[in-house]
């Protein structure tokens, strides 16, 4: 069969290397409306639930024993269930409901109600639901900074930039267990020199997770997994209450705790019970709120491919991210593992979270390369941090990062490297070298490291671990070395882990490390014109990115003094000759030398008037005053020429070749691509021109076309032809004489 060959290219692009598939229920292969799932009900007697969702108590499961007995708000469950689920959809979209009457319905609903409630929403009305129902009012972001080496002074650099960056939050975690303690300490270390008040953990099995939070390297948690039906949580070697004990135990230590589950998850394990991924997730929500975490990280996670794969999955994606918020938990909203080799998908993925906000957009926006991420890789990474700049400073969105020079980048990575140094030398650790420290300040990933002695470093790691020093050696250590703001800055932290402050809901520290949480920050958000705004201070940041010039400066080039090359002889007369009239603008040679695309005006006006004598004729050059537009310039220029031919050239290097007779916005040729004009294409239009003149049919000049130049240079254009129009007069044309030697 012959292929065509648009076929051919669409079978190249990026999304058709993904995997798409139709839904298979029984598999677990299906991200909402299973027939597998059941219909909401609930019956209460004597204050104890005995039926939930078409279960009787006598053969509730485990998980359905946890959420009758914990996670239902029975004062609320009469009223919510008694509730049209399209009511109370209606009630989350509605800007006029408050945020309150929302968060109670929704704690008296068991999980097939809460499905069925975001069924009836479109994604543009779930996005209106996630920025009511989000808890804090201002959002947040969270970091991943891991690497491939599991280099100290580049994870402590990485950390630093991630906090100056603005980063509220930074997660590692290892490829080899027991290098735990040293990753936690190095980004603990980076973020505090980095910005004070950045929480830290190091994503490990959980008893290793809770022991160094007991050692003061970590500030929270966030990977206590759990799952939508008992067998997942079986193969997981938990129960809902192993993980509710287990939280107590991070909260009793002062760590902010915060559950991990997501669509998918029960479908990969092999035990989704043919429900659908959206339903389990939502038990594992209310799993999540009976155990009494702060919030939960989800969004389909690790898992992301999964659902992507069905229909609706991204939809559901958003659908868990909302239930979340309904069920008022804090939510680190995913966006952190690949989803899609497509740059198109991935970016609209995003938006789904970005848009509304969430408390933590990305649960590890990958602030490393992809290539370094331990986590496995990084929807968006370190390459695309001016991407994501500039999505906040064109939607006005505030994403939870700022922009950064260069120069700071280094400042800071290099004082995070040279603390960490300082601490291991202190502590009796395995050295870091200067070489280590001035490789880490500049490079980009681990590839750009020198080798380390692994078995030295994990021999030190074992015996720190075995110990007992805590963080406290490593703020001593700091502030013998004269790193006092980082000591400050993680002695801070332990004092607020003692305060419990940030124990409260979805609780971040700005940079005076002031709790910022659903208790003193709730989101107030009630339509247009509430909730958080971006503004002042922070809309200043925002649109303050690296690459912002000032729009004087992309015309620098083009300004400079006149050579005196041109000059006026007086007004222009109508030819009576076969000839060429080069009609200039009202700036040409005179406010503004050059083209757009960086040619000197001489040399252009040099090169028609060479094209034009290589066909035997003369040209006269005169000066359109009163118009700065193109169509214009050379339509003036055919009124005088003895021929009826002109060239009309714009001072930006817009030409047209016009002919007397034709409408203004006619014309013979018009070179609109001015970027992409040579000296070669403007000598060629010269001759064409003549021959025009001449009375023949030339070939019109071809044109390279720069379909990305509008794009890069569309700012300048504007302000070229702005200082062409300031040049524009009320007089008639001017005849002007030009000194130059024609290379013929």
């Amino acid at each position: 069969m012959n292929r065509s060959r648009r076929f051919e290219i669409l079978d190249g692009r990026d999304i058709n290397r993904e995997t798409f598939v139709e839904p298979w229920a029984e598999a677990g292969l299906i991200v909402a409306d299973s027939p597998h799932d059941p219909q909401p009900s609930l019956r209460i007697e004597g204050g104890r639930v005995v039926k939930m969702d078409g279960r009787r108590r006598e053969e509730f499961d485990s998980i359905d024993t946890f959420i009758a007995d914990h996670a239902l708000d029975l004062d609320a469950a009469a009223e919510a269930m008694a509730t049209s689920s399209l009511e109370i959809a209606r009630m989350l979209a509605d800007i006029s409901v408050p945020r309150a009457r929302v968060l109670r319905l929704a704690a008296g609903c068991t999980p097939a109600m809460l499905v069925k409630i975001v069924s009836h929403m479109s994604v543009l009305e779930m996005m209106n639901g996630l920025a009511k129902m989000r808890v804090r009012r201002t959002p947040a972001n969270q970091a991943h900074v891991t690497n491939k080496r599991e280099h100290p002074a580049l994870l402590a650099a990485d950390a630093a930039e991630a906090a100056r960056r603005g980063f509220a939050e930074v997660e590692t975690t290892v490829g080899v267990a027991r290098f735990a303690p040293f990753n936690a300490l190095a980004i603990l270390v980076g973020t505090q020199t980095g910005r004070g008040g950045v929480l830290t953990q190091c994503s490990v099995e959980e008893s290793l997770g809770l022991r160094l939070a007991m050692k003061g390297l970590t500030t929270y948690a966030e990977t206590l997994s759990v799952y939508g039906t008992e067998r997942a949580f079986v193969d997981g070697d938990d129960t809902p209450w192993s993980k509710a004990f287990l939280a107590s135990a991070y909260a009793s230590r002062g760590v902010k705790v915060r559950f991990t589950s997501g669509t998918g998850s029960e479908a990969l394990m092999g035990h989704a019970e043919g429900c659908s991924m959206l339903y389990l997730e939502a038990r594992c929500l209310l799993v999540t709120r009976g155990a009494g975490s702060q919030g939960v990280q989800n969004g389909s996670i690790s898992c992301i491919a999964l659902p992507e794969a069905l229909p609706g999955g991204v939809r559901v994606v958003l659908a868990e991210n909302l239930l979340a918020s309904m069920l008022g938990l804090e939510v680190a909203s995913g966006n952190d593992a690949l989803a899609s080799h497509s740059a198109i998908r991935k970016s609209a993925k995003l938006m789904l979270q970005f848009i509304p906000g969430t408390d933590l957009i990305f649960s590890g926006y990958s602030a490393i390369p992809k290539g370094d991420n331990l986590f496995g890789g990084g929807n968006f990474d370190a390459e695309d941090f001016d991407d994501y700049s500039v999505l906040q400073r064109d939607m006005q969105i505030d994403g939870g990062t700022r922009s950064i020079a260069e120069e700071e980048a280094l400042e800071i990575r290099e004082r995070a490297a040279r603390a960490i140094q300082a601490v291991y030398e202190e502590l009796g650790l395995p050295p870091i070298s200067d070489e280590e420290v001035a490789a880490a300040v500049v490079a980009h990933a681990s590839a750009d490291m020198p080798a380390r002695d692994v078995v030295a470093d994990l021999a030190a790691a074992d015996s720190f671990m075995a110990g007992e020093e805590t963080v406290l050696a490593a703020v001593a250590a700091l502030q013998r070395r004269g790193f006092s703001e980082t000591a400050a800055n993680i002695l801070e932290l332990g004092r607020q882990r003692v305060a419990g402050d940030y124990l409260q809901p979805s609780a971040i520290f700005d940079r005076d490390f002031k709790v910022q949480s659903g208790v003193n920050d709730p989101n107030d958000y009630t339509g247009p014109g509430t909730g958080y705004r971006v503004g002042g201070a922070r809309w200043e940041e925002i649109q303050n990115i690296r690459q912002q010039k000032s729009p004087r400066d992309f015309i620098a080039a083009q300004l400079g003094e006149p050579s005196g090359k041109l000059v006026e002889l007086g007004p222009a007369r109508a030819g009576t000759q076969t000839e060429v009239i080069l009609a200039v603008g009202p700036a040409f040679g005179r406010a503004l030398t050059k083209t757009i695309g960086e040619l000197e005006h001489e040399e252009v006006l040099a090169a028609i008037l060479t094209g034009v004598a290589e066909e035997g004729l003369t040209a006269r050059i005169l000066r359109v005053s009163h118009s700065s537009d193109c169509a214009e310039i050379g339509h003036v220029g055919a009124q005088l020429s003895g021929s009826g031919i002109s060239v009309g050239l714009q001072s930006r290097g817009t030409t047209v070749i016009h002919k007397r007779g034709l409408a203004r916005l006619s014309n013979l040729e018009l070179f609109p691509q001015s970027p992409s004009l040579t000296l070669e294409t403007y000598r060629a239009i010269g001759r064409n021109a003549a021959r025009y003149a001449k009375g023949e049919r030339p070939t019109p000049v071809p044109v390279q076309v720069d379909n990305w130049a509008r794009l890069r240079l569309i700012v300048k254009t504007a302000l070229l032809h702005r200082r062409e129009t300031e040049e524009v007069r009320d007089l008639p044309p001017f005849e002007l004489a030009f000194d130059w030697e024609p290379d013929v």
